[in-house]
């Protein structure tokens, strides 16, 4: 087994060169020869969590509090997170065990009160008639034969999305490594339990829930368990016959999401809109060049017409030397440009970049760097996102000579 702390030293550890080369391809972590022979070094590439990848056990512990992690994640999922009585992840500082546990208990608590039942929309022959006749199947396929008779119906059933979630997502942790045995035990009684739910089915995608009042008991386990399946990306066969089972989390995009998703949240009180990941804008005239900056608010200009009003990018990343931001600061000279805005925001996790105001020659742009503490319990971060955003709320913007248009 290797063990890696996010953004730690590499490991030097024992390996197969087939070895090598499956955890190489998957690009979870970086492999570089060691100073000897059948000795490769091994360090994270961003990623946290537990896989078996090539047959070889990696666990990466964050750099942050696992809780911390749940709560990014289940904020960006689910705006205003979770609370924390609601994800007990234990005493694991690892990520998975952690998720595994936090997601049994909430699973066995929904399912104290017995599993939830609805109505789903069923299509089968029967010899009578239930519902209503699918005339066009029945023509077709009965050649006018009376009976079977296609039909459609409602049926009040235990096997309904909600509970198909539950289900995968405990079939798929009980696959995975590094489970306590209690965690093992309290997953096959949810399963037990979800006796005459549809199996999951390799390969498809995880079924679709609406949350409501008659499944909010459910809504936490809900969530927990989307996450599981999410991570399942990395379970696959890439064609090298490198087989991947385990729960990664990119950690730069977890920090994207909550910064966004949150921000967006704190800048509604302040009116206007807020579009995460907005593909409308070109750097050049050809549009060939795309940008895409993470978040840009809008607020209303001359005439009522919708301007932008504000630009932020989220950074999180493990950098080092003194040119480190320099490519987030062209990126965001960019985005000010073709937006016609004289002020953006970069937001990093702190540690990445400390607080700092550039002033750009010669085109009056201001680009400011922000730095989140992500150690900070929720309502501390919440509270820096808040500030942050009544900063921004608070510009008027200055419009370049640039003109601006939808598409620009």
């Amino acid at each position: 087994m290797i063990s890696l702390v996010e953004g730690g030293p590499p490991v030097e550890c024992e390996l197969t060169a087939e070895q090598a080369a499956a955890l190489a391809a998957v690009k979870a972590v970086r492999v570089s020869p060691g100073p000897r022979a059948g000795l490769w070094k091994v360090r994270d590439n961003g990623y946290v969590g537990a896989a078996v990848i090539g047959g070889v056990e990696v666990r990466i512990t964050p750099k942050i509090p696992v809780d911390r992690v749940f709560f990014l994640l289940g904020y960006a999922h689910r705006p205003g997170g979770w609370r924390q009585e609601e994800v007990d992840a234990g005493e694991h500082p690892d990520l998975l065990p952690a998720l595994a546990h936090a997601y049994a208990r909430a699973a066995d608590r929904a399912l104290r009160q017995g599993v939830l039942q609805g109505y789903r929309e069923v299509e089968e022959a029967l010899p009578v008639v239930r519902g209503r006749i699918r005339e066009a199947d029945q023509l077709r396929r009965r050649y006018g034969l009376p009976l079977p008779v296609e039909v459609r119906y409602d049926d009040y059933t235990v096997d309904i999305a909600e509970n198909r979630l539950l289900l995968a997502a405990s079939a798929r942790l009980l696959r995975l490594p590094g489970l306590a045995v209690p965690t093992r035990r309290t997953l096959r009684h949810v399963i037990a339990r979800l006796a005459g739910v549809t199996p999951p089915v390799p390969g498809r995608p995880a079924p679709d829930w609406r949350p409501s009042r008659l499944n909010t008991r459910y809504h936490t386990a809900l969530g927990l368990a989307e996450l599981v399946l999410r991570g399942a990306s990395y379970e696959l066969d890439d064609g090298t016959a490198v087989r991947v089972d385990g729960l990664l989390v990119e950690m730069w995009r977890v920090f994207e999401d909550f910064v966004t998703v949150a921000l967006a949240e704190a800048l509604r009180p302040y009116g206007g809109r807020s579009d995460l990941q907005d593909r409308r804008h070109h750097l050049d005239h050809g549009e060939r060049v795309r940008l895409r900056p993470d978040l840009v608010r809008y607020a209303p200009g001359l005439g009522g017409r919708e301007v932008p009003a504000g630009v932020v990018d989220a950074k999180y990343k493990i950098s080092t030397g003194p040119d480190r931001h320099n490519a987030d600061l062209y990126q965001m000279l960019a985005y000010c440009t073709v937006l016609g805005l004289d002020r953006g925001h970069l937001v990093y996790a702190e540690g990445e970049a400390e607080p700092y105001r550039h002033v750009v020659r010669g085109a009056g742009i201001e680009i400011t760097q922000h730095a989140l503490d992500l150690t900070l319990p929720p309502t501390g971060l919440l509270s820096a996102v808040a500030r942050l955003a009544g900063s921004i709320a608070r510009e008027a913007p200055k419009l370049h000579a640039t003109t601006w248009s939808v598409g620009s």
